[in-house]
């Protein structure tokens, strides 16, 4: 990997908890990437901060450094039982990334990590909270959903984390996040913490509400788009963009590809054709099972698995090393799933290719997504060798619904280890 990203601020020079500086030694974390080294000073003094950044530059690790060290040095009030902190996210795959990071991150802290998430695991999760837990890490929908049946309690919150806060809003998540908010201590008796690809004015409007002064910390790169993101484009008929897009894949050869498309129908029939041409690929998609979305997932992270295509349910949250293409097979429909799809390659200063296919039936959203980046994206011809006649779809098994937890009898929790603050 490439180390240009970083700034010379060393992680050991920031006061961090011991246990914290040891897992990031076995990591090989040795600086700050810029969000870093602009928060980090600031949530370990305990300052709220609003932090706006560019996909792909070590978010997770600012406030999961912040959120552990605070609970390290902050010794336990007598009788109280956690979780002690909450960081929610917009999806599942976010929600499942970041719990994977923290548990790297804490992995000497002796804290106990728990993710919960919709679709899947429901007794399983409920299970992991009846036992206790110090950080809690989830989607909205599934923490209300057990806060509710009283599975865990708010009342000992000391830090919020609120990831991809964007991206909440564009869910629909906004009233849920309230909803939680609003049952944990008051914002000055927390460290609170934002994170967003954008700052917007609704965003900034839930930062004030329910943070307490807190401290904006903008990002901002050259270009918006990922630095080291070479992109292009071609202009193609609707009726050749599977021909064109064959031929991209025997040109480019690419070790690990996402193929994004705009709905989960064109997810189905992209994916037959590349397997009905001997392409293995995988599909994922808002109505595919969780326990299948998480195995299509880490056969794709392994390697085993060349190819992904994906809705926008996998453009955000997604920190898969060494992707070396993104292909649009369709235009997004919206100037930031662009720029969130193609951020999930080059990432963390990494390069990568992103290469566009704009057909007569997306092209329109062209000029907000360059007006957007602020930059014409280049565009190649279509050499004659590109247009690959296809073999015949290949016929894709029909989905089961996705799996859906029940309720069941509430069991005790269990009292939680308390943290020694070392």
């Amino acid at each position: 990997m490439e180390k240009s990203h970083l700034t010379s601020i060393r992680f050991d020079s920031l006061g961090l908890n011991e246990a914290l500086l040891e897992s990031l030694e076995d990591a090989g974390f040795g600086c700050c990437t810029p969000i870093q080294a602009e928060t980090l000073p600031l949530t370990l003094k305990g300052i709220d901060v609003a932090g706006q950044a560019q996909t792909g530059t070590g978010k997770s690790a600012a406030f999961l450094l912040a959120t552990l060290h605070h609970l390290m040095e902050t010794p336990v009030e007598e009788g109280k039982i956690g979780p002690w902190a909450i960081i929610l996210a917009p999806t599942r795959e976010l929600a499942i990334q970041i719990h994977k990071d923290a548990q790297l991150l804490g992995r000497y802290t002796g804290l106990k990590f728990s993710v919960v998430y919709g679709g899947t695991g429901y007794e399983s999760q409920r299970r992991q909270l009846e036992e206790g837990v110090d950080v809690l890490i989830g989607t909205p929908g599934r923490l209300i959903d057990y806060y509710k049946q009283r599975v865990f309690s708010l009342k000992s919150v000391e830090v919020v984390v609120l990831d991809e806060a964007d991206r909440m809003f564009d869910l629909g998540f906004i009233a849920d996040m309230r909803y939680l908010l609003r049952r944990m201590p008051p914002p000055a008796s927390r460290l609170n913490m934002l994170f967003s690809a954008t700052l917007t004015p609704r965003v900034m409007e839930l930062a004030y509400e329910h943070m307490n002064d807190p401290r904006v910390v903008k990002i901002e790169a050259d270009q918006i788009t990922a630095d080291k993101v070479r992109q292009v484009l071609y202009h193609v008929a609707s009726q050749d963009k599977i021909s064109l897009l064959l031929g991209l894949l025997h040109r480019h050869s690419p070790t690990r590809t996402i193929i994004f498309v705009n709905t989960k129908r064109a997810a189905d029939r992209v994916t037959a054709y590349l397997m009905g041409n001997d392409l293995e690929a995988g599909v994922l998609s808002g109505d595919i099972p969780q326990t299948k979305r998480q195995n299509l997932l880490e056969r794709f992270q392994r390697g085993e698995l060349p190819v992904l295509v994906a809705t926008d349910v996998a453009a955000r949250g997604l920190h898969i090393p060494d992707v070396s293409h993104v292909i649009n097979f369709d235009l997004p429909q919206d100037a930031e799933d662009y720029v969130h799809r193609i951020g999930r390659t080059a990432r963390i200063g990494a390069s990568g290719d992103a290469i566009s296919l704009a057909c007569e039936e997306y092209v329109y959203s062209l000029p907000e997504i360059e007006d957007y980046i602020g930059q014409s994206i280049p565009i190649e011809p279509i050499a004659d060798e590109l247009l690959v006649h296809p073999k015949p779809p290949r016929r894709i098994e029909r989905r089961s619904p996705a799996a859906r937890g029940g309720g069941g009898q509430k069991r005790p929790r269990s009292t939680l280890r308390r943290r020694t603050g070392g």
